[in-house]
């Protein structure tokens, strides 16, 4: 299967070229089958995206109650009494997709599903690990870790295992497996929260603790004010689970995602840069795109006969018109209460 690299002049236009490939591919399998299971990720790069995908299914373009949606990985450790207060924390990835995308549609998906780590206290779950450390496992050559929960824990440490990462496994299965996975790129090559020198394999859907460079990336953006008050713990796919959509598109924008971004095409596949597994994923048969930004593809640019020598083909959209995110309103009528 091919290998393509859009580069596009800005986020805008970055946006704009990956909600075309996604509302393509839904309006393609729709025609085909009952149901299309769409993953989704959180953070800046998709927000443009997800505006031009609420336009289409609010259009009537394609049929949002005919869309199942599983999302990428969720905190731990957000602040709140318990769960509901968590999940309604502003940088939980709930609240984050119901601002930047459900709220804004008109019908809703038939099932949206975010992983489950607003149900985890993590007090709870921190004393938990300290308690039972016999039954663990840390895996990961960096300060970011998958933890390994053995056959031998229990309490908390079981509950998560067996009805939060292999549940949330199982239900992706039970869809039939996700058609088409949108994901960004972390600032050290991470996909979601499978950081940086987590071993590929085995590691489907993972507890992790974060890494250092995560929680200051979150820091730096304005996600939390200081690193005492970020999440050190998250639910993630892992690459494994995340690289068996049919078809995934990765969403690149500034220059801090040059070096990952260059690195996964032309470096070796290596779990010290999990979007690499990408190349994998290619030589299996699957279907990847790449939406890049014109800070983001920088390298790749500049080393264009290295890139098609690893089959990948670059489109370059940088001469065509496009729209601005920011002219994508949205507002309710009055009569109906519907957003539009």
């Amino acid at each position: 299967m091919p290998f393509t690299i859009h580069v596009t002049n800005d986020f805008d236009q970055m946006s704009a070229v990956a909600a075309g490939i996604v509302v393509a591919d839904i309006e393609e399998k729709q025609a085909s089958k009952p149901e299309y299971v769409l993953g989704l990720a959180t953070g800046n790069s998709p927000t443009g995206v997800y505006k031009h995908l609420a336009k289409a299914l609010n259009n009537g373009d394609i049929d949002a109650g005919r869309i199942r949606t599983f999302n990428l990985d969720e905190y731990v450790g957000l602040p709140g009494e318990n769960a509901q207060q968590r999940c309604l924390h502003r940088e939980s990835y709930s609240y984050f997709m119901t601002t930047e995308l459900f709220a804004l549609m008109q019908r809703k998906f038939a099932e949206t599903s975010v992983p489950w780590g607003t149900l985890v206290d993590q007090d709870e779950l921190v004393g938990a690990l300290e308690r039972q450390a016999d039954a663990l496992e840390l895996q990961g050559a960096d300060k970011g870790k998958a933890i390994i929960i053995g056959a031998g824990a229990t309490g908390v440490l079981r509950e998560i295992k067996d009805d939060i990462l292999d549940a949330y496994d199982r239900k992706i299965a039970a869809a039939g497996g996700i058609d088409l996975h949108v994901v960004g790129v972390g600032g050290r090559g991470h996909v979601a929260f499978h950081e940086s020198g987590i071993p590929f394999e085995g590691n489907r859907v993972l507890l992790v603790q974060l890494d250092d460079n995560t929680v200051e990336n979150a820091v730096a953006d304005g996600h939390f004010p200081t690193r005492e008050d970020s999440p050190r713990y998250a639910i993630s796919m892992g690459a494994e689970l995340v690289y068996e959509a049919r078809k995934v598109v990765l969403l690149a924008n500034g220059a801090r995602k040059t070096g990952p971004v260059a690195e996964s095409i032309l470096g070796e596949v290596t779990c010290e840069v999990p979007i690499s597994y990408g190349r994998r994923y290619v030589a299996g048969g699957g279907d990847l795109e790449y939406v890049l930004d014109d800070a983001a593809a920088a390298e790749v640019l500049a080393r264009q006969d290295e890139v098609a020598a690893k089959g990948c083909r670059i489109v370059d959209h940088r001469g065509e018109p496009y729209s601005r995110v920011a002219d994508l309103a949205f507002c309710r009528d009055a009569a109906s209460g519907l957003v539009g």
